[in-house]
């Protein structure tokens, strides 16, 4: 006869065993708000907050996790997972954090004052109707998702579902110029009042927050008003929170902070660097900026370029022939806003210039945009660096051998040939080493630009060695 709570006894047995093996807050953050849902035969169900947070556990703990359901239900042992919906999603402690008790986004604050009024609280004050100064371009269907940015977008798609009771909180986006923390940031508060129009949603760079305040002390003495028109939000998004420099401004953003944290809303930052790089902040901003989660975003792959870029003439209603988008994807790699100049520079340059092929425009406007430092790369230089690199003979390299590190080394150096060297066709690469047809070249391209997406270590590969062709200057 089954036992109704036997998958309850079965985990719990589980979490006695990962308990020993895990440190304690990891324990706790990761594990406790595990639920066991059911068992058939060796298959445990478990229930878990997100999406994001399933994928954490796999990838952190899966060797922990294997062993320690072998022992508990036998070699047959498998786990599988249900996310739990959000009204029925706990509130998750953190180390140092205190946990916002949920509100209901729809109720209107209550403005009639108390027996023990919050300090924060200024009498007469309603729900403000503000323009969130959001970009409906910058939506989630517009943002194009590849490993360059994945964890930021399964992450605000968990806030835009639950802004201010999700682990998220706040969630603070880092990374290079032009890769997308502005959209991303913007999609997540499009999407929020979206799905929740009572919601009140201000997005504001972090210089534009800095004059107001300066605004604020200086000119107008209404600091009063200022932090209470702040402390009225249920979502701020700050954009370039490096810029938001002194003592009195972070005094400010700092109290901000922790009247809408506390009071379960929802706090988005983006910056140029990580926290702990940012210079000349007070350290217990730096702390609360930790509190939630980051979230570093990268250079595009070759996949996303490509894909990004056909996303974005389909919303300007121009049909690209693919080999003019892949040259494009293939020239412009550092960011998606040089990317999307450049596509946009082509689209006007071909309705004035008619006379000249697509392929000849894309071939002038990327050689603009980067300049003439790839002018001297060719072939021979391209297999010279591959040679060097993986330390084999140019001999070894066009040859016919199917020994893995020369066939990744022939590979690494058709991808980069075609990557780096202007108007190079197929045929001609592959002509150059060994006599390859265009066909397996382009195998070798695709190859190369997955491995790059989804593996490190080869990805490293790469990049050090257009390193080595193209020395960066810095």
């Amino acid at each position: 006869m089954d036992q109704p709570d036997k998958h309850i006894e079965i985990w719990n047995n589980c979490l006695q065993i990962i308990s020993q093996i895990v440190e304690p807050q990891q324990f706790k953050v990761w594990f406790r708000p595990i639920r066991a849902v059911s068992l058939s035969d060796s298959v445990l169900t478990v229930e878990v907050p997100s999406l994001f947070f399933q994928e954490y556990v796999e990838s952190a703990f899966l060797d922990v996790l294997r062993m320690t359901l072998r022992r508990v239900i036998g070699e047959d042992a498998q786990l599988r997972y249900k996310v739990r919906p959000v009204q029925n999603q706990p509130a998750m402690r953190l180390s140092g954090q205190r946990v916002p008790t949920p509100v209901n986004p729809e109720v209107t604050v209550n403005t009639q004052p108390s027996s023990n009024p919050s300090p924060f609280v200024y009498p007469g004050l309603h729900k403000v109707q503000i323009d969130p100064r959001l970009n409906p371009a910058y939506c989630f269907a517009n943002l194009v998702e590849g490993e360059c940015n994945k964890m930021g977008v399964t992450a605000g798609l968990n806030i835009a579902g639950a802004p201010g009771k999700t682990v998220f909180n706040p969630l603070f986006i880092f990374g290079g110029p032009g890769l997308g923390k502005t959209h991303l940031a913007q999609a997540i508060g499009l999407a929020i009042k979206e799905k929740f129009p009572g919601q009140v949603v201000l997005y504001v760079t972090g210089s534009e927050f800095k004059n107001t305040y300066v605004h604020a002390v200086s000119v107008l003495n209404k600091m009063t008003d200022f932090l209470a028109y702040y402390m009225k939000l249920d979502v701020l998004i700050v954009d370039d929170i490096q810029d938001l420099l002194g003592h009195g401004c972070q005094n400010a953003i700092f109290n901000i902070f922790n009247y809408l944290h506390q009071s379960g809303k929802q706090l988005i930052f983006t910056s140029d660097r990580a926290p702990a790089d940012l210079q000349n902040f007070e350290e217990r901003l730096l702390s609360r900026f930790k509190w939630g989660l980051s979230v570093q975003l990268t250079a595009p792959d070759y996949k996303t370029r490509v894909k990004m870029l056909r996303s974005r003439a389909e919303r300007e209603g121009v049909e690209l022939p693919d080999d003019v988008l892949d040259f494009l994807a293939s020239r412009v790699k550092t960011n998606f806003r040089e990317l999307e100049g450049a596509l946009i520079s082509l689209i006007a340059h071909a309705s004035v210039e008619r006379g000249r092929s697509m392929m000849e425009l894309a071939s002038s406007i990327t050689e603009t945009l980067i300049g003439e430092e790839k002018s001297d790369v060719d072939i021979a230089k391209v297999q010279r660096s591959v040679c060097e690199y993986f330390n084999i003979s140019r001999e070894e390299l066009v040859s016919k051998s199917r020994k893995r590190q020369i066939v990744q080394a022939r590979q690494i150096a058709m991808y980069l040939s075609r990557s780096l060297i202007s108007n190079c066709s197929l045929a001609t690469i592959g002509q150059e080493i060994g006599g390859k047809d265009h066909a397996t070249v382009l195998h070798a391209c695709t190859t190369v630009s997955d491995l790059m997406a989804t593996d490190k270590v080869f990805r490293k590969y790469v990049s050090d060695i257009e390193s080595m062709i193209v020395p960066v200057s810095n």
